[in-house]
């Protein structure tokens, strides 16, 4: 007998603003399209909704306090790992400072701080406080960092004033909502290779050729590419950023390592993205200690490092493979010669020139080249072009392919 699918579980954080009887409604909104809601209270929200409301609507305990029953499992970390998304509806402007700079005082926002699923967010305020410039960095440090907004609606506030700051309608949060919860399923049994970072080709044992690659980008994919419910390989050269969660990291120095490295998984994925900046040239011989400054030829002689995506192009055999093309200038027409040369399905191009694109920084501003077209994307977070990335991979997967 084939087990049931499992129900989604969505965390609905309640904040204290007026707009939170609507929260009621919400959580039975999405319970009408098949989720759990789990509730967790700040103590002001108690003082406009109690636990009680949400308790008898859901079904399910409400988290009120850090200190709930210190029997069960620690709760904020609990709560954390079983959510398929978190939504805080209505989200005052102190719950998005608290967020946005990692203040964690409370059953909720250590929840926040805690979770790997996707996080959106529903503000509710006043429309000076919503206008006003704290906020309006604090929304945009967290935009960057990937979590969603649904943007409040205007007209006559609580306070008598009108403009911006009403809580969003219900059903634009639950359809977001909705939305992140099938993101979190789309590529169920799906298995990914990522490429990330850079490759060092050594001419001894202290000195080597590379590159700037920070791996931001394909660590980024990787972490995508997981909260979406895929099982992810990722293959990293040297790079100052940890194992992201939930992945399986393997390190690697140089190209052929790199390629050894996804050789080994390739005959399982049905897709890789091959975000790594692999050398293209390595020294042509390399000395075992350290070469001597006297002794150093006046020339260097190099030789090509192996092609790793021409590599896997030339086998593809059904999977979905996806390149970058980082140049110095505009990478569009260098990138669609790569995709047919190498039998690839989407190039990701960029200019490493242009300031908040490229290397070692977290911004990126990137053209999708297919053979449907060039699709240009505003300078973003790299976490949203991994999103963006992941959204077309997944049209891409359901038009048939492994």
């Amino acid at each position: 007998m084939e087990n049931s699918p499992r129900i989604p579980l969505v965390v609905l954080g309640v904040t204290g603003g007026i707009g939170a009887y609507k929260a009621c409604e919400l959580a039975r909104e999405l319970m009408r399209r098949g989720m759990r809601v789990k509730t967790v209270m700040t103590d002001a929200a108690q003082k406009f909704v109690t636990p009680l409301t949400f308790r008898t609507l859901t079904g399910e305990d409400v988290g009120v306090s850090l200190w709930d029953d210190p029997t069960r499992h620690v709760h904020h970390i609990s709560l954390a790992a079983e959510a398929d998304v978190i939504v805080i509806a209505p989200c005052t402007a102190n719950v998005i400072a608290k967020v946005a700079h990692g203040r964690a005082d409370d059953l909720l926002t250590t929840t926040v701080l805690a979770t790997e699923a996707p996080v959106v967010l529903a503000p509710a305020m006043n429309t000076h406080m919503w206008r006003d410039d704290a906020t309006v960095a604090n929304v945009a440090v967290l935009r960057d960092r990937g979590v969603l907004f649904v943007e409040p609606g205007s007209g006559e506030l609580a306070c008598g004033d009108v403009g911006e700051g009403r809580l969003a309608d219900v059903i634009a949060i639950a359809d977001t909502v909705e939305r992140e919860v099938a993101r979190t399923r789309a590529l169920a049994g799906v298995r990914v290779v990522v490429t990330a970072g850079p490759t060092r080709e050594p001419l001894d044992a202290v000195r080597f050729l590379g590159n700037r690659s920070s791996g931001r980008q394909g660590y980024a994919i990787a972490e995508e590419a997981t909260r979406r419910g895929a099982t992810v390989t990722l293959v990293s050269g040297p790079t100052t950023l940890p194992d992201p969660f939930g992945v399986t990291t393997i390190r690697v120095e140089t190209a052929a390592q790199m390629l050894a490295a996804v050789d080994d998984e390739y005959g399982e994925a049905d897709v890789v993205i091959a975000a790594a900046a692999v050398a293209d040239f390595r020294p042509a011989s390399t000395v075992a200690g350290k070469l001597k400054k006297a002794e150093a030829p006046e020339e260097l002689a190099l030789e090509r490092t192996v092609d790793i995506l021409a590599s896997l192009g030339a086998r593809k055999d059904g999977r979905v493979l996806v390149g970058f093309a980082a140049e110095a200038g505009d990478p569009v027409d260098s990138a669609r010669v790569k995709l047919a040369a190498k039998n690839l399905d989407l190039i990701v191009a960029n200019d490493v020139t242009e300031p908040g694109a490229g290397f070692e920084v977290r911004t990126n501003r990137v053209t999708f080249v297919s053979a449907n077209g060039d699709e240009e994307l505003p300078c973003m977070d790299k976490r949203a072009v991994a999103r963006e990335l992941l959204d077309r991979i997944e049209t891409i997967l359901k038009g048939g392919r492994r």
